[in-house]
């Protein structure tokens, strides 16, 4: 009897997703919860795991192929019995065609998920010397972060001995007219050789990218963006940090960043308006009682955004270690669904990259994201008098199907005394 392997849905907001990289071939055995393949959204990469025991049969999505939530993927033979390959539905002539394009090396080459390669990249660890505990010795996250903990051993690369330079005899120097002359004309090497004459790189969209194109592009379109943007006075937050920051790190481990303050001061104005903290659903609006924030993680491939739960009930020192986690998990490429899913307001830190002010594009079914800026010192005139302060810019986008300007100004500018309101009695605890 074969059962049916389909796209589970990765988040709330997430509607579909790509098959990047099959993990089993027709024919294979596999045992429940064993991952089968790797899928990529718009906000995570995720390996699906199989729901039974039994052999492939069938493979009916390939790599590449974006397909609904929901989506026949695969289908199993369960049972005792071995079964004989099916073929997918790919026809015979792309297989062969496929087979054709692959290089001769592919078939001895293994396959790494995008998260083993970064963390085998990053530690400048040989992949092809080690052994993994997956399925069919498949390499997993849990291998390579047990070798950096040391827990396994890898075999070591030998060293290629160096030969002692051998002695060189001296040529006699030729004169200038016994040099042979370039057979082309020296323009014409200069030619050959100018950066001007360089080809173009093509570089091909990937599969996460592309789905977050669709998805800012589906915002845009869909939603009618309005923007504001206040200035806030972070003199005494900057002062406060630079007198606990080595502190505090010596004492939790964490480094203590200005972005625990800014989410602290959004979680608490989002309690006195509330339509901030909501969702747009067509006829209707969801108030959401629960404060979840998004905030937007880099890495080297992609952008996420992983959620920090229950913000709202969490101190700075909370907010802090949540920031630390979250941002560990996405840049070794180990959030869970858990992680990136369930955000109800976005707070985007733009002011990591030097930027003084931006236009956030609303990731839905929010209505609201906020991005706070670099901190960059000004002067300012403070009664009557020029002073060099330290300042900084908060820029909201809004969902004007929801929100209007009045609610949304009352909002920053309750963010803003939060903010200029942080000093020496600050509490962390």
């Amino acid at each position: 009897m074969a059962e049916n392997i389909v796209m589970p849905k990765l988040g709330e907001s997430v509607t579909e997703g790509t098959i990047s990289k099959w993990l089993v071939n027709i024919g294979d055995q596999v045992k429940k919860y064993d991952p089968i393949c790797e899928v990529i959204t718009d906000k995570v990469n995720a390996e699906v795991p199989s729901t039974f025991s039994g052999t492939i049969s069938e493979i009916v999505v390939r790599e590449g192929e974006t397909v609904a939530a929901g989506a026949l993927i695969c289908r199993i033979a369960v049972g005792d019995q071995a079964i004989p390959p099916v073929e997918s539905k790919t026809s015979a002539a792309a297989q062969d065609q496929e087979a054709a394009d692959v290089p001769a090396h592919a078939a001895t080459n293994p396959r790494y998920s995008p998260a083993v390669l970064k963390l085998a990249q990053e530690n400048n660890l040989d992949l092809s010397r080690m052994e993994g505990s997956g399925a069919a010795g498949r390499i997993t996250r849990k291998d390579i972060l047990d070798l950096l903990q040391g827990k396994r051993q890898a075999a070591a690369t030998p060293v290629p001995k160096t030969e002692p330079p051998s002695k060189i005899t001296p040529q006699p120097v030729e004169s200038a007219r016994d040099i042979p002359k370039p057979s082309v004309p020296v323009d014409t090497l200069s030619a050959v050789h100018s950066p001007l004459n360089q080809a173009d790189e093509t570089i091909p969209v990937t599969a996460i990218r592309k789905t977050i194109a669709e998805r800012m592009v589906k915002s845009k379109q869909e939603i009618p963006h309005a923007w504001l943007m206040v200035e806030c006075d972070v003199t005494n937050l900057v002062r406060y940090r630079d007198r606990i920051k080595e502190e505090f790190k010596q004492k939790e481990g964490i480094h203590l960043t200005y972005l625990p303050f800014f989410i602290k001061s959004v979680v608490e104005a989002l309690k006195e308006f509330p339509t901030l903290n909501s969702q747009w659903a067509g006829d209707h609006m969801i108030l959401k009682k629960a404060v979840h924030i998004s905030m937007a993680v880099a890495t080297d491939q992609a952008l996420f955004v992983p959620v920090i739960k229950n913000a709202d009930q969490k101190s700075i020192f909370g907010l802090a270690k949540a920031i630390d986690e979250l941002v560990k998990k996405a840049r070794e490429g180990r959030l869970a669904l858990e992680d990136i899913t369930g955000g109800t307001f976005t707070v985007n830190n733009t002011g990591s990259f030097g930027s003084i002010l931006s236009a956030p594009i609303i990731n839905p079914p929010q209505v609201a994201i906020l991005s706070v800026e670099a901190i960059v010192k000004r002067p300012i005139v403070i009664d009557n008098m020029i002073a060099i302060r330290d300042m900084m810019n908060i820029c909201l986008s809004l969902d004007h199907r929801v929100l209007d300007g009045l609610v949304c100004g009352r909002f920053l500018k309750r963010v803003k005394q939060k903010i200029e309101g942080y000093g020496m009695e600050t509490g962390l605890y």
